[in-house]
């Protein structure tokens, strides 16, 4: 049986999820310097939050492949006020790049306490707070599926993917996943 690691990383703002990148950009080398993981899904450069790494091949498959619908689960800042219509909207799926988005649970939400993002946000109007869990995961699904509801997004925090959550973690820190953990990622995905 191989002995494989399972790491729980708060990526931050401006960090792309790769270990290299050929222009120099901040990557996730500056943060872990643990050998053979690999990230089990992605968050844009401008988006932060929660990302798993590990050695396993089989559970980055199972934790990537759409067919699994592992849900992951994000806080949002978005510009505008949100309506009951746009929260149902978002619910019941958007049109987005000739793609439906399948149903989700929306719901608007006090602003979280995060620590600040390390290039501030400056709004143009009023700003609310959103909580999204999806169960499918398009490149830049979460900003396009606000965009097309008319609450641009400000901010994007992946707060958990299935019961693994972020914590206590802050932006650049990692940690192990407990046996238990793994054990249920394993069992949900």
């Amino acid at each position: 049986m191989e002995n494989h690691r399972y790491l729980a990383f708060y990526k931050p703002y401006d960090v792309l999820s790769t270990f290299t990148d050929p222009d120099e950009r901040s990557t996730l080398s500056d943060y872990i310097k643990v050998r053979g993981v690999y990230a089990a899904g992605r968050l844009d450069r401008d988006s932060e939050g929660l990302l798993l790494l590990t050695t396993d091949g089989d559970l980055i498959h199972q934790l990537t492949d759409p067919k699994h619908r592992m849900p992951k689960t994000y806080f949002i800042q978005v510009e505008g006020i949100v309506t009951p219509e746009a929260l149902t909207r978002l619910e019941s799926g958007v049109d987005i790049q000739g793609y439906r988005t399948r149903r989700c649970q929306v719901m608007q939400i006090p602003e979280p306490d995060f620590p600040p993002r390390s290039k501030p946000i400056v709004p143009h109007g009023p700003v609310s707070w959103l909580r999204i869990v999806l169960h499918e995961g398009k490149k830049r699904q979460v900003r396009h599926m606000s965009a097309a509801v008319g609450l641009p997004t400000l901010r994007l925090i992946r707060i958990a993917i299935g019961a693994i959550a972020l914590g206590d973690l802050r932006p650049g820190q990692w940690r192990d996943l407990t046996a238990t953990e793994i054990a249920r990622l394993k069992r949900d995905s």
